[in-house]
């Protein structure tokens, strides 16, 4: 069945905002009587049938609900804000349905900061849910400055991944099943200062390969590494 989101699915009878109800009634051309699935992206599902077609309006009446754990352990994921905001909008559709938690835009000392859009990012991560047909969507944080991720990340692995010629090991070699964070830096990596600031908190330096990533492509491997490390 078709998934559609919705933030609050706790009443029995739902009026869908006018963009999902034009996609319902407009595009996929769904009627009365025909079952959907609703997620509010925090684990929660309901199986739903249209009860009023109306293009602006549509009214669905849930059927049933269930909710799904959190798939564990938690992956954070805190990366630099790019220049081309669509590099890093690629980057958060694809965590989203690699399945990472959390999601910190980091502001470090080379990041080249650009506009912000908090509703645009949180569309993208919803289409994103909702294409992989998850119940669980990554939290996205407003942007944070990198010292402050650094002291206080409490997840039980903590990574940084840079590219200068520093002793360190591949991820994909000390990934586990713990909940994890791995800093992402910004186009020309992090500063000397910032990575030993990072490892004086915990932070252990890896690599994610032996070729030089952007940073947006850097997110994904190890969002992936991460993923796989923990099945």
């Amino acid at each position: 069945m078709r998934y559609f989101f919705v933030a609050d699915i706790s009443p029995s009878l739902i009026v869908l905002d006018e963009d999902t109800s034009k996609h319902i009634t407009g595009v996929l051309r769904m009627k009365v009587g025909e079952e959907l699935v609703l997620t509010d992206g925090r684990g929660t599902k309901a199986t739903a049938v249209i009860e009023d077609d109306h293009r602006k309006r549509c009214a669905v009446r849930v059927l049933n609900r269930s909710f799904e754990a959190e798939v564990e352990p938690r992956i954070t994921i805190a990366i630099s804000l790019t220049k081309n905001n669509a590099r890093i909008e690629w980057f958060l559709e694809k965590a989203a349905e690699i399945g990472v938690s959390e999601i910190i835009p980091l502001l470090c000392d080379r990041t080249e900061k650009d506009k912000f859009r908090l509703d645009r990012l949180q569309n993208i991560l919803v289409s994103a849910l909702l294409q992989s047909q998850q119940s669980w969507m990554p939290v996205l944080q407003e942007p944070v400055a990198f010292d402050k991720v650094v002291r206080l990340s409490n997840a039980a692995d903590k990574f940084i991944a840079h590219c200068l010629e520093w002793d360190k090991q591949q991820l994909v070699q000390v990934a586990g099943n713990r909940s994890s964070i791995i800093l992402i830096g910004p186009e020309g990596d992090f500063t000397p200062a910032e990575i030993e600031a990072a490892m004086e908190q915990g932070f252990r330096p890896v690599a994610l390969g032996n070729t030089r990533l952007r940073t947006e492509t850097a997110g994904m491997v190890a969002a992936t590494i991460l993923r796989m490390g923990s099945l």
